[in-house]
Protein backbone atom coordinates (compact mmCIF):
# COMPACT_ATOMS: atom_id res chain seq x y z
CA UNK A 1 0.00 0.00 0.00
CA UNK A 2 1.13 3.53 -0.76
CA UNK A 3 -0.72 5.45 1.97
CA UNK A 4 -2.43 5.28 5.37
CA UNK A 5 -5.77 6.93 6.12
CA UNK A 6 -7.57 7.51 9.41
CA UNK A 7 -9.41 4.19 9.34
CA UNK A 8 -6.22 2.14 9.01
CA UNK A 9 -4.38 4.34 11.52
CA UNK A 10 -7.14 3.66 14.05
CA UNK A 11 -6.64 -0.10 13.56
CA UNK A 12 -2.91 0.37 14.09
CA UNK A 13 -3.51 2.26 17.35
CA UNK A 14 -5.90 -0.35 18.75
CA UNK A 15 -3.58 -3.17 17.74
CA UNK A 16 -0.59 -1.39 19.32
CA UNK A 17 -2.55 -0.82 22.53
CA UNK A 18 -3.47 -4.50 22.72
CA UNK A 19 0.10 -5.70 22.17
CA UNK A 20 1.36 -3.34 24.88
CA UNK A 21 -1.43 -4.41 27.24
CA UNK A 22 -0.73 -8.11 26.72
CA UNK A 23 2.97 -7.74 27.45
CA UNK A 24 3.13 -4.85 29.93
CA UNK A 25 4.10 -7.11 32.90
CA UNK A 26 7.24 -8.04 30.96
CA UNK A 27 8.09 -4.34 30.66
CA UNK A 28 7.47 -3.86 34.39
CA UNK A 29 9.94 -6.69 35.03
CA UNK A 30 12.71 -4.75 33.23
CA UNK A 31 12.98 -2.50 36.28
CA UNK A 32 16.68 -1.77 36.80
CA UNK A 33 16.53 -1.58 40.58
CA UNK A 34 15.17 -4.66 42.39
CA UNK A 35 12.49 -2.67 44.24
CA UNK A 36 8.77 -3.57 44.13
CA UNK A 37 7.82 -0.49 42.11
CA UNK A 38 8.60 -1.37 38.51
CA UNK A 39 5.64 0.18 36.74
CA UNK A 40 6.89 1.44 33.36
CA UNK A 41 4.85 -1.13 31.44
CA UNK A 42 1.73 -0.45 33.48
CA UNK A 43 2.09 3.32 33.05
CA UNK A 44 2.67 3.06 29.31
CA UNK A 45 -0.20 0.61 28.84
CA UNK A 46 -2.65 2.77 30.80
CA UNK A 47 -1.50 5.83 28.89
CA UNK A 48 -1.83 4.27 25.44
CA UNK A 49 -5.09 2.53 26.24
CA UNK A 50 -6.50 5.90 27.31
CA UNK A 51 -5.76 7.27 23.84
CA UNK A 52 -7.00 4.13 22.07
CA UNK A 53 -10.28 4.26 23.97
CA UNK A 54 -10.84 7.84 22.79
CA UNK A 55 -10.52 6.94 19.10
CA UNK A 56 -12.09 3.46 18.94
CA UNK A 57 -15.57 4.75 18.02
CA UNK A 58 -14.45 7.40 15.53
CA UNK A 59 -15.84 6.97 12.03
CA UNK A 60 -13.56 8.98 9.80
CA UNK A 61 -10.90 8.36 7.18
CA UNK A 62 -9.09 11.60 8.10
CA UNK A 63 -5.77 10.57 9.67
CA UNK A 64 -5.16 13.99 11.22
CA UNK A 65 -8.53 13.95 13.01
CA UNK A 66 -7.80 10.49 14.43
CA UNK A 67 -4.26 11.45 15.48
CA UNK A 68 -5.49 14.68 17.09
CA UNK A 69 -8.07 12.81 19.19
CA UNK A 70 -5.45 10.20 20.08
CA UNK A 71 -3.00 12.89 21.16
CA UNK A 72 -5.54 14.43 23.52
CA UNK A 73 -6.40 11.04 25.03
CA UNK A 74 -2.73 10.24 25.59
CA UNK A 75 -2.11 13.68 27.04
CA UNK A 76 -4.84 13.34 29.67
CA UNK A 77 -4.18 9.68 30.41
CA UNK A 78 -0.39 9.95 30.70
CA UNK A 79 1.10 8.33 33.80
CA UNK A 80 4.73 8.44 34.86
CA UNK A 81 7.66 9.77 32.88
CA UNK A 82 7.38 6.97 30.32
CA UNK A 83 3.69 7.73 29.74
CA UNK A 84 4.32 11.46 29.36
CA UNK A 85 7.13 10.89 26.85
CA UNK A 86 4.94 8.44 24.92
CA UNK A 87 2.17 11.05 24.77
CA UNK A 88 4.63 13.65 23.51
CA UNK A 89 5.89 11.35 20.75
CA UNK A 90 2.36 10.97 19.41
CA UNK A 91 1.65 14.66 19.91
CA UNK A 92 4.54 15.35 17.53
CA UNK A 93 3.32 12.72 15.08
CA UNK A 94 -0.13 14.32 15.11
CA UNK A 95 1.41 17.72 14.40
CA UNK A 96 3.16 16.11 11.43
CA UNK A 97 -0.18 14.85 10.10
CA UNK A 98 -1.84 18.26 10.28
CA UNK A 99 -3.75 19.17 7.11
CA UNK A 100 -3.52 15.63 5.70
CA UNK A 101 -6.37 13.13 5.32
CA UNK A 102 -3.93 10.37 4.49
CA UNK A 103 -0.13 10.08 4.37
CA UNK A 104 2.36 8.38 2.10
CA UNK A 105 5.66 6.86 3.23
CA UNK A 106 7.59 10.14 3.08
CA UNK A 107 4.94 12.05 5.05
CA UNK A 108 4.81 9.22 7.60
CA UNK A 109 8.59 9.24 8.06
CA UNK A 110 8.53 13.02 8.52
CA UNK A 111 5.74 12.79 11.10
CA UNK A 112 7.57 10.08 13.03
CA UNK A 113 10.69 12.26 13.03
CA UNK A 114 8.64 15.17 14.37
CA UNK A 115 7.43 12.89 17.16
CA UNK A 116 11.01 12.36 18.27
CA UNK A 117 11.76 16.08 18.19
CA UNK A 118 8.70 17.02 20.25
CA UNK A 119 9.48 14.31 22.82
CA UNK A 120 13.06 15.54 23.24
CA UNK A 121 11.85 19.10 23.76
CA UNK A 122 9.47 17.93 26.50
CA UNK A 123 12.33 16.57 28.62
CA UNK A 124 14.48 19.11 30.41
CA UNK A 125 17.56 16.86 30.54
CA UNK A 126 17.24 14.11 27.91
CA UNK A 127 19.13 10.93 28.79
CA UNK A 128 20.53 8.73 26.04
CA UNK A 129 19.94 5.00 26.28
CA UNK A 130 16.22 5.53 26.90
CA UNK A 131 12.97 5.63 24.92
CA UNK A 132 14.14 8.98 23.55
CA UNK A 133 17.16 7.38 21.94
CA UNK A 134 15.07 4.58 20.44
CA UNK A 135 12.60 6.95 18.79
CA UNK A 136 15.30 9.38 17.61
CA UNK A 137 17.68 6.82 16.10
CA UNK A 138 14.93 4.80 14.40
CA UNK A 139 13.22 7.88 12.90
CA UNK A 140 16.51 9.31 11.66
CA UNK A 141 17.25 6.08 9.82
CA UNK A 142 13.70 5.81 8.48
CA UNK A 143 13.85 9.38 7.16
CA UNK A 144 17.14 8.64 5.38
CA UNK A 145 15.78 5.35 4.00
CA UNK A 146 12.40 6.43 2.62
CA UNK A 147 12.00 7.20 -1.09
CA UNK A 148 9.23 8.57 -3.29
CA UNK A 149 6.53 5.95 -3.89
CA UNK A 150 7.85 3.48 -1.30
CA UNK A 151 5.33 1.03 0.15
CA UNK A 152 4.20 1.86 3.67
CA UNK A 153 4.86 -1.72 4.83
CA UNK A 154 8.46 -1.59 3.60
CA UNK A 155 9.13 1.71 5.40
CA UNK A 156 7.49 0.66 8.64
CA UNK A 157 9.15 -2.75 8.68
CA UNK A 158 12.51 -1.03 8.31
CA UNK A 159 11.56 1.52 10.98
CA UNK A 160 10.67 -1.22 13.49
CA UNK A 161 13.88 -3.14 12.77
CA UNK A 162 15.83 0.07 13.45
CA UNK A 163 13.93 0.53 16.73
CA UNK A 164 14.82 -3.04 17.73
CA UNK A 165 18.48 -2.40 16.95
CA UNK A 166 18.44 0.84 18.91
CA UNK A 167 16.79 -0.82 21.89
CA UNK A 168 19.40 -3.58 21.95
CA UNK A 169 22.09 -0.88 22.02
CA UNK A 170 20.63 1.01 25.02
CA UNK A 171 22.78 -0.85 27.59
CA UNK A 172 25.88 0.49 25.83
CA UNK A 173 24.66 4.06 26.34
CA UNK A 174 23.35 3.69 29.89
CA UNK A 175 25.82 1.82 32.11
CA UNK A 176 23.26 0.87 34.75
CA UNK A 177 21.32 -1.10 32.12
CA UNK A 178 24.44 -2.98 31.13
CA UNK A 179 25.34 -3.71 34.73
CA UNK A 180 21.96 -5.27 35.46
CA UNK A 181 21.68 -6.92 32.05
CA UNK A 182 18.45 -5.37 30.73
CA UNK A 183 17.39 -3.03 27.93
CA UNK A 184 15.55 0.24 28.57
CA UNK A 185 11.98 -0.46 29.69
CA UNK A 186 10.49 2.65 28.06
CA UNK A 187 12.10 1.82 24.74
CA UNK A 188 10.85 -1.76 25.03
CA UNK A 189 7.31 -0.49 25.65
CA UNK A 190 7.49 1.74 22.59
CA UNK A 191 8.70 -1.20 20.48
CA UNK A 192 5.65 -3.22 21.56
CA UNK A 193 3.38 -0.44 20.29
CA UNK A 194 5.24 -0.29 16.97
CA UNK A 195 5.08 -4.09 16.67
CA UNK A 196 1.31 -3.81 17.01
CA UNK A 197 1.26 -1.16 14.28
CA UNK A 198 3.23 -3.45 11.98
CA UNK A 199 0.81 -6.33 12.63
CA UNK A 200 -2.15 -4.10 11.70
CA UNK A 201 -0.43 -3.05 8.47
CA UNK A 202 -0.07 -6.74 7.61
CA UNK A 203 -3.81 -7.20 8.13
CA UNK A 204 -3.49 -9.06 11.42
CA UNK A 205 -5.69 -8.40 14.45
CA UNK A 206 -4.25 -8.69 17.94
CA UNK A 207 -6.84 -9.36 20.63
CA UNK A 208 -6.29 -8.58 24.26
CA UNK A 209 -5.47 -11.46 26.57
CA UNK A 210 -8.49 -12.28 28.75
CA UNK A 211 -10.59 -10.09 26.46
CA UNK A 212 -13.73 -10.38 28.61
CA UNK A 213 -12.17 -8.53 31.54
CA UNK A 214 -9.66 -6.36 29.70
CA UNK A 215 -11.86 -3.26 29.68
CA UNK A 216 -12.74 -3.80 33.31
CA UNK A 217 -9.05 -4.09 34.15
CA UNK A 218 -8.23 -0.81 32.46
CA UNK A 219 -11.11 0.94 34.19
CA UNK A 220 -10.26 -0.46 37.60
CA UNK A 221 -6.59 0.44 37.43
CA UNK A 222 -7.44 3.90 36.11
CA UNK A 223 -9.97 4.41 38.90
CA UNK A 224 -13.19 4.32 36.84
CA UNK A 225 -16.28 2.80 38.46
CA UNK A 226 -18.81 0.53 36.79
CA UNK A 227 -21.85 2.10 35.17
CA UNK A 228 -24.47 0.26 37.19
CA UNK A 229 -25.28 0.73 40.85
CA UNK A 230 -24.45 -2.92 41.46
CA UNK A 231 -20.87 -2.16 40.48
CA UNK A 232 -20.22 -0.26 43.68
CA UNK A 233 -18.65 -2.05 46.58
CA UNK A 234 -15.11 -2.09 47.87
CA UNK A 235 -12.10 -1.47 45.65
CA UNK A 236 -9.71 -3.99 47.21
CA UNK A 237 -6.01 -3.93 46.35
CA UNK A 238 -3.20 -5.84 48.00
CA UNK A 239 0.26 -7.30 47.46
CA UNK A 240 1.06 -10.76 48.80
CA UNK A 241 4.53 -12.20 49.25
CA UNK A 242 4.11 -15.91 48.49
CA UNK A 243 5.07 -18.54 51.03
CA UNK A 244 8.34 -20.11 49.70
CA UNK A 245 6.79 -23.57 50.04
CA UNK A 246 3.85 -22.61 47.80
CA UNK A 247 5.52 -20.64 44.99
CA UNK A 248 6.02 -23.63 42.71
CA UNK A 249 2.34 -24.60 42.93
CA UNK A 250 0.88 -21.09 42.69
CA UNK A 251 -0.98 -20.18 39.48
CA UNK A 252 -2.51 -16.77 38.70
CA UNK A 253 -5.53 -18.32 36.97
CA UNK A 254 -6.42 -20.43 40.01
CA UNK A 255 -6.44 -17.37 42.27
CA UNK A 256 -8.56 -15.46 39.70
CA UNK A 257 -11.10 -18.29 39.65
CA UNK A 258 -11.34 -18.36 43.43
CA UNK A 259 -11.79 -14.58 43.60
CA UNK A 260 -14.50 -14.68 40.93
CA UNK A 261 -16.62 -16.88 43.23
CA UNK A 262 -16.93 -14.16 45.94
CA UNK A 263 -18.36 -12.73 43.58
CA UNK A 264 -15.99 -10.04 42.37
CA UNK A 265 -15.43 -8.00 39.23
CA UNK A 266 -12.54 -6.10 37.63
CA UNK A 267 -10.25 -8.87 38.89
CA UNK A 268 -6.56 -8.39 38.17
CA UNK A 269 -3.88 -10.83 39.37
CA UNK A 270 -0.25 -10.28 38.36
CA UNK A 271 2.66 -12.37 39.63
CA UNK A 272 6.30 -11.23 39.67
CA UNK A 273 8.40 -14.03 41.13
CA UNK A 274 7.29 -14.32 44.80
CA UNK A 275 5.16 -11.15 44.72
CA UNK A 276 1.51 -11.20 43.65
CA UNK A 277 -0.47 -8.00 43.03
CA UNK A 278 -4.26 -8.29 43.27
CA UNK A 279 -7.10 -5.88 42.44
CA UNK A 280 -10.79 -6.75 42.79
CA UNK A 281 -14.12 -4.93 43.18
CA UNK A 282 -16.25 -6.88 45.68
CA UNK A 283 -18.96 -6.41 48.26
CA UNK A 284 -17.07 -8.71 50.64
CA UNK A 285 -13.38 -7.69 50.76
CA UNK A 286 -12.77 -9.90 53.79
CA UNK A 287 -13.44 -12.99 51.69
CA UNK A 288 -10.86 -11.86 49.12
CA UNK A 289 -8.29 -11.34 51.84
CA UNK A 290 -8.98 -14.76 53.37
CA UNK A 291 -8.47 -16.43 49.99
CA UNK A 292 -5.20 -14.60 49.30
CA UNK A 293 -3.76 -15.10 52.78
CA UNK A 294 -3.64 -18.85 52.21
CA UNK A 295 -0.80 -18.24 49.76
CA UNK A 296 1.41 -15.95 51.84
CA UNK A 297 1.68 -12.72 53.84
CA UNK A 298 0.37 -9.25 52.95
CA UNK A 299 2.94 -6.63 52.00
CA UNK A 300 0.43 -3.92 51.07
CA UNK A 301 -3.31 -3.63 51.58
CA UNK A 302 -5.88 -0.96 50.60
CA UNK A 303 -9.68 -1.09 50.72
CA UNK A 304 -11.83 1.82 49.55
CA UNK A 305 -15.64 2.17 49.59
CA UNK A 306 -16.57 3.03 45.98
CA UNK A 307 -20.16 3.92 46.90
CA UNK A 308 -18.85 6.60 49.27
CA UNK A 309 -16.53 7.89 46.55
CA UNK A 310 -19.47 7.98 44.12
CA UNK A 311 -21.66 9.86 46.61
CA UNK A 312 -18.89 12.37 47.25
CA UNK A 313 -18.55 13.02 43.53
CA UNK A 314 -22.30 13.60 43.21
CA UNK A 315 -22.22 16.01 46.17
CA UNK A 316 -19.36 17.93 44.56
CA UNK A 317 -21.17 18.12 41.22
CA UNK A 318 -24.41 19.39 42.77
CA UNK A 319 -22.90 21.78 45.31
CA UNK A 320 -23.06 25.52 44.82
CA UNK A 321 -20.10 27.32 43.25
CA UNK A 322 -17.50 28.26 45.85
CA UNK A 323 -15.50 31.41 46.08
CA UNK A 324 -12.01 31.00 44.63
CA UNK A 325 -9.07 30.93 47.04
CA UNK A 326 -6.04 32.97 46.15
CA UNK A 327 -3.56 30.08 46.48
CA UNK A 328 -3.92 26.33 47.07
CA UNK A 329 -1.42 23.48 47.40
CA UNK A 330 -1.92 20.08 45.75
CA UNK A 331 0.33 17.23 46.77
CA UNK A 332 0.76 13.60 45.69
CA UNK A 333 1.25 10.97 48.39
CA UNK A 334 0.32 7.46 49.50
CA UNK A 335 -0.38 6.27 53.02
CA UNK A 336 -2.95 7.71 55.43
CA UNK A 337 -0.28 8.97 57.81
CA UNK A 338 1.68 10.69 55.05
CA UNK A 339 -1.49 12.28 53.67
CA UNK A 340 -2.33 13.59 57.14
CA UNK A 341 1.13 15.14 57.42
CA UNK A 342 0.58 17.14 54.23
CA UNK A 343 -2.92 18.18 55.27
CA UNK A 344 -1.57 19.47 58.60
CA UNK A 345 0.96 21.55 56.66
CA UNK A 346 -1.61 23.62 54.74
CA UNK A 347 -1.97 21.24 51.80
CA UNK A 348 -5.47 21.67 50.33
CA UNK A 349 -5.70 18.38 48.45
CA UNK A 350 -3.67 15.17 48.41
CA UNK A 351 -3.83 13.06 45.24
CA UNK A 352 -3.44 9.37 46.01
CA UNK A 353 -0.32 8.09 44.34
CA UNK A 354 3.39 7.46 44.50
CA UNK A 355 5.41 4.34 43.77
CA UNK A 356 3.48 1.65 41.84
CA UNK A 357 0.44 3.92 41.41
CA UNK A 358 1.34 7.06 39.51
CA UNK A 359 -1.64 9.39 38.98
CA UNK A 360 -2.53 10.40 35.43
CA UNK A 361 -2.37 13.90 33.99
CA UNK A 362 -6.16 13.99 34.18
CA UNK A 363 -6.10 13.05 37.89
CA UNK A 364 -3.86 16.01 38.65
CA UNK A 365 -5.82 18.38 36.39
CA UNK A 366 -9.00 17.41 38.23
CA UNK A 367 -7.35 17.93 41.62
CA UNK A 368 -6.20 21.39 40.56
CA UNK A 369 -9.72 22.32 39.53
CA UNK A 370 -11.23 20.82 42.68
CA UNK A 371 -9.29 23.12 45.04
CA UNK A 372 -11.01 26.18 43.47
CA UNK A 373 -8.06 28.53 43.54
CA UNK A 374 -6.67 31.24 41.29
CA UNK A 375 -3.12 29.94 41.76
CA UNK A 376 -2.10 26.36 42.54
CA UNK A 377 1.21 24.91 43.70
CA UNK A 378 1.81 21.22 42.91
CA UNK A 379 4.16 18.96 44.87
CA UNK A 380 4.65 15.67 42.94
CA UNK A 381 6.94 14.14 45.61
CA UNK A 382 8.18 11.50 43.20
CA UNK A 383 10.63 11.77 40.31
CA UNK A 384 8.26 9.72 38.13
CA UNK A 385 5.38 12.17 38.65
CA UNK A 386 7.13 15.50 38.03
CA UNK A 387 6.62 15.38 34.25
CA UNK A 388 2.97 14.40 34.66
CA UNK A 389 2.43 17.38 36.97
CA UNK A 390 4.15 19.69 34.49
CA UNK A 391 1.94 18.35 31.71
CA UNK A 392 -1.15 19.04 33.84
CA UNK A 393 0.13 22.58 34.37
CA UNK A 394 0.54 23.17 30.64
CA UNK A 395 -3.00 21.93 29.95
CA UNK A 396 -4.44 24.52 32.35
CA UNK A 397 -2.31 27.38 31.06
CA UNK A 398 -4.51 30.44 30.63
CA UNK A 399 -7.19 29.00 32.93
CA UNK A 400 -5.38 28.66 36.27
CA UNK A 401 -1.86 29.74 37.22
CA UNK A 402 -0.11 26.51 38.17
CA UNK A 403 3.47 26.14 39.40
CA UNK A 404 5.15 22.75 39.87
CA UNK A 405 7.71 22.55 42.67
CA UNK A 406 9.80 19.59 41.42
CA UNK A 407 9.86 17.68 44.72
CA UNK A 408 11.08 14.14 44.05
CA UNK A 409 10.60 12.65 47.52
CA UNK A 410 8.11 12.85 50.37
CA UNK A 411 10.60 14.63 52.69
CA UNK A 412 11.23 17.26 50.00
CA UNK A 413 7.49 17.86 49.65
CA UNK A 414 7.00 18.16 53.39
CA UNK A 415 9.89 20.62 53.68
CA UNK A 416 8.40 22.74 50.89
CA UNK A 417 5.01 22.77 52.64
CA UNK A 418 6.62 23.91 55.88
CA UNK A 419 8.14 26.89 54.07
CA UNK A 420 4.80 28.07 52.68
CA UNK A 421 3.76 31.35 54.30
CA UNK A 422 0.25 32.70 53.66
CA UNK A 423 1.43 36.21 54.47
CA UNK A 424 4.18 36.19 51.85
CA UNK A 425 3.71 36.87 48.13
CA UNK A 426 3.16 34.00 45.69
CA UNK A 427 6.53 34.64 44.05
CA UNK A 428 8.34 34.62 47.41
CA UNK A 429 6.69 31.35 48.40
CA UNK A 430 7.68 29.69 45.13
CA UNK A 431 11.28 30.82 45.63
CA UNK A 432 11.37 29.64 49.26
CA UNK A 433 9.76 26.27 48.48
CA UNK A 434 12.16 25.60 45.61
CA UNK A 435 15.07 26.43 47.89
CA UNK A 436 13.69 24.16 50.63
CA UNK A 437 13.71 21.00 48.49
CA UNK A 438 17.39 21.56 47.70
CA UNK A 439 18.29 21.33 51.39
CA UNK A 440 16.71 17.91 52.03
CA UNK A 441 18.53 14.59 51.77
CA UNK A 442 16.34 11.50 51.48
CA UNK A 443 16.84 7.87 52.41
CA UNK A 444 14.51 4.88 52.13
CA UNK A 445 14.26 1.22 53.01
CA UNK A 446 12.41 -1.35 50.92
CA UNK A 447 12.66 -5.07 50.20
CA UNK A 448 14.40 -6.55 47.17
CA UNK A 449 12.28 -8.50 44.69
CA UNK A 450 15.14 -10.38 43.03
CA UNK A 451 18.78 -11.37 43.32
CA UNK A 452 21.16 -9.06 41.48
CA UNK A 453 24.33 -6.99 41.87
CA UNK A 454 24.40 -3.21 41.57
CA UNK A 455 27.51 -1.06 42.02
CA UNK A 456 29.29 -4.03 43.57
CA UNK A 457 26.58 -4.64 46.16
CA UNK A 458 25.04 -8.10 46.25
CA UNK A 459 21.25 -7.86 46.44
CA UNK A 460 19.26 -10.83 47.71
CA UNK A 461 15.53 -11.25 47.19
CA UNK A 462 13.37 -10.49 50.25
CA UNK A 463 16.19 -8.74 52.07
CA UNK A 464 16.02 -5.01 52.80
CA UNK A 465 17.87 -2.43 50.77
CA UNK A 466 19.20 0.75 52.31
CA UNK A 467 18.84 3.57 49.77
CA UNK A 468 20.35 7.04 50.04
CA UNK A 469 18.91 9.31 47.37
CA UNK A 470 19.05 7.01 44.30
CA UNK A 471 21.93 4.81 45.46
CA UNK A 472 21.69 1.40 47.14
CA UNK A 473 24.32 1.47 49.89
CA UNK A 474 23.69 -1.92 51.48
CA UNK A 475 21.36 -4.92 51.60
CA UNK A 476 20.43 -6.34 55.01
CA UNK A 477 18.35 -9.31 56.21
CA UNK A 478 16.75 -7.02 58.81
CA UNK A 479 14.96 -3.75 57.98
CA UNK A 480 15.95 -2.19 61.33
CA UNK A 481 19.59 -2.66 60.41
CA UNK A 482 18.92 -1.24 56.95
CA UNK A 483 17.37 2.00 58.25
CA UNK A 484 20.28 2.46 60.68
CA UNK A 485 22.68 2.22 57.73
CA UNK A 486 20.66 4.92 55.95
CA UNK A 487 20.66 7.19 59.00
CA UNK A 488 24.40 6.81 59.54
CA UNK A 489 25.02 7.75 55.92
CA UNK A 490 22.66 10.74 55.86
CA UNK A 491 23.31 12.52 59.15
CA UNK A 492 26.31 14.86 59.17
CA UNK A 493 27.74 17.39 61.63
CA UNK A 494 25.58 20.24 60.37
CA UNK A 495 22.35 18.16 60.26
CA UNK A 496 19.62 19.57 62.47
CA UNK A 497 16.29 17.85 61.76
CA UNK A 498 15.48 14.22 60.96
CA UNK A 499 12.00 13.29 59.70
CA UNK A 500 11.33 9.57 60.08
CA UNK A 501 8.26 8.04 58.41
CA UNK A 502 7.33 4.40 59.04
CA UNK A 503 5.52 2.31 56.43
CA UNK A 504 2.51 0.04 56.76
CA UNK A 505 4.67 -3.01 57.53
CA UNK A 506 6.42 -1.36 60.53
CA UNK A 507 5.21 -1.63 64.13
CA UNK A 508 5.25 1.38 66.46
CA UNK A 509 7.81 -0.29 68.74
CA UNK A 510 10.13 -0.65 65.74
CA UNK A 511 9.76 3.05 65.00
CA UNK A 512 10.46 3.88 68.67
CA UNK A 513 13.60 1.74 68.47
CA UNK A 514 14.96 3.81 65.56
CA UNK A 515 14.08 7.10 67.28
CA UNK A 516 16.07 5.93 70.32
CA UNK A 517 18.98 4.97 68.06
CA UNK A 518 19.08 8.45 66.51
CA UNK A 519 18.81 10.24 69.86
CA UNK A 520 21.60 8.10 71.36
CA UNK A 521 24.03 8.67 68.49
CA UNK A 522 23.25 12.14 67.13
CA UNK A 523 22.40 15.62 68.37
CA UNK A 524 19.44 16.29 66.10
CA UNK A 525 15.73 16.94 66.44
CA UNK A 526 13.68 13.87 65.49
CA UNK A 527 10.13 13.95 64.12
CA UNK A 528 8.69 10.43 63.79
CA UNK A 529 5.37 9.47 62.21
CA UNK A 530 3.50 6.31 61.27
CA UNK A 531 3.06 7.19 57.59
CA UNK A 532 1.55 3.80 56.67
CA UNK A 533 2.91 4.15 53.13
CA UNK A 534 3.19 1.05 50.91
CA UNK A 535 6.41 -0.29 49.34
CA UNK A 536 8.86 1.60 51.58
CA UNK A 537 9.25 0.42 55.19
CA UNK A 538 10.98 3.65 56.10
CA UNK A 539 11.36 7.06 54.52
CA UNK A 540 13.77 9.45 56.18
CA UNK A 541 14.56 13.09 55.44
CA UNK A 542 17.52 14.98 56.86
CA UNK A 543 17.95 18.75 56.87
Amino acid sequence: MKSINGELFKKMIICGANVLHNHHPEIDALNVFPVPDGDTGTNMSLTFSSGAKDIENMETTDIYEVSKRLSKGLLMGARGNSGVILSQIFRGISMGFEGKQEVDAIALAQALSNGAKVAYKAVMRPVEGTILTVIRESTEKALAYVTEGMDIEELFSYFVSCAEESLEHTPELLPVLKEVGVVDSGGAGLLLVLTGFLAALAGDEVERVDIQTASQQMESVAGVDSDGEEGYGYCTEFIVRLDPTKISKFKEENLKKELSRIPGESIVVVQDEDIVKVHVHTLKPGNALNIAQRFGEFVKLKIENMQEQHNSLIEMETSKPVELKEVAIVSVAAGDGVKAMFEELQCDHVVSGGQTMNPSTEDIVQAIRDVHAKKVIILPNNSNIVMTAQQASSILEGEIEVVVIPSKTIPQGLSACIMYNKEASFETNIEEMNEAIKNVKTGQVTFAIKDTNIDGIDIKANEYMALVEKDIIECCPNRQDAIKKVIDKLIEEDSEIVTLIAGEDVQEEDLDDIVSYIEEHYEVEVEATMGLQPVYSYIVGVE
